[in-house]
């Protein structure tokens, strides 16, 4: 367990202090600026912005989740990190979960925190906004889970980052539906069946990523 700790620490580091090129403030950025312009391309009408913009603060967390996919595993890889990690009896499983709880660290907190200004520049009311930091709370640890996995998956490949964000979109699907739907007038189990899925890719990624990571590696 406390290799554990040494690890996450060493990960959240990485991404939150630049290390991994941009650190926590280009996704924060990047939805902001996301949020600041789409008033301006659909117009100042507060009905349209208060009807759309809970689809567009979830697209905008989703692109911001997914900036650093290439960061993520693929430079662990080619150093050999995770063959020294095997000879100290750390398994690729544990080291995907530790990432995913890591990266969810170093952006889902702080989209949560920047939904707030979003939602007012949407002319979101309080309650849509409640319901949105709900959302997010549910699935932004399962867009963590969709990146880390998908990073696992095409490490070491030509292409990878394009490759990537061709196999998140559909695996984010689900999340994108039920979050934003749960922002729609009788959509109150949306957040629930949001939080179900991100259990589900919880579960999944540590197996699919360790696995894709011994593929790499060999």
């Amino acid at each position: 367990m406390r290799q554990l700790g040494t690890l996450l620490r060493r990960d959240l580091a990485l991404l939150l202090l630049g290390g991994r090129r941009g650190g926590a403030m280009l996704p924060l950025v990047f939805f902001l600026a996301v949020a600041t312009l789409f008033p301006f391309g659909v117009g100042p009408d507060p009905r349209l912005l208060a009807r759309t913009g809970g689809g567009v603060i979830w697209v905008a967390a989703l692109l911001a989740a997914i900036l650093p996919l290439d960061r993520l595993i693929e430079p662990d890889v080619e150093l050999g990190l995770f063959d020294q990690w095997a000879l100290r009896g750390i398994g690729e499983e544990w080291i995907v979960a530790v990432r995913v709880l890591a990266h969810w660290l170093s952006f889902g907190p702080l989209l949560m925190l920047a939904a707030l200004p979003a939602a007012a520049l949407l002319g979101l009311d309080g309650a849509t906004v409640r319901v949105l930091e709900l959302g997010l709370l549910a699935g932004t640890p399962g867009l963590a889970a969709v990146g880390v996995t998908v990073a696992a998956l095409t490490a070491g490949l030509r292409g990878g980052a394009a490759l990537a964000g061709l196999l998140v979109i559909p695996l984010a699907v689900p999340l994108l539906v039920f979050g934003a739907g749960s922002l729609a007038p009788g959509g109150e189990t949306g957040v629930a069946l949001t939080g179900a899925v991100s259990l589900v890719l919880l579960a999944m990624a540590p197996f699919a990523g360790g696995a894709a990571v011994r593929a790499a590696r060999g």
